[in-house]
């Protein structure tokens, strides 16, 4: 479980991820929001892939709730690539799987540290 705070009321488990999670969402919309302002020409490709970055960003923190941490990296892996590196199928699905894998790996099994269950917890 990775509660916001402790049973001491200090921060707990729960607080970094999110926050990094909420920051980086919060900074790609500032900078969607920064070049909007700087030059009010139509949407470019750029802010496009920032806007979707920013909407993949906000699906990830909330999948971490949803279907937990393993699942929601390899999701969200999934779908940014797809949008990044288009045209390139196997290399896509490889990264997708192998980098969160890899995460979970290094957290879990070598660090052993907690990581978000979701809804439907996973048996592994």
């Amino acid at each position: 479980d990775l509660s916001y705070l402790s049973s001491t009321g200090r921060l707990g488990p729960g607080f970094f991820p999110r926050i990094i999670g909420l920051s980086l969402t919060a900074l790609c919309a500032y900078s969607l929001y920064a070049d909007r302002a700087r030059t009010p020409t139509p949407l470019s490709a750029f802010r496009r892939t920032l806007a979707a970055v920013v909407a993949l960003s906000a699906a990830f923190v909330l999948a971490l709730e949803l279907i937990g941490g393993l699942l929601s990296m390899i999701a969200f892996m999934a779908a940014t690539l797809a949008l990044l590196n288009r045209g390139r199928h196997l290399q896509n699905a490889l990264l997708a799987v192998a980098l969160p894998v890899g995460f979970y790996l290094l957290f879990k099994v070598w660090l052993n540290a907690a990581m978000p269950r979701g809804m439907l917890p996973l048996p592994f």
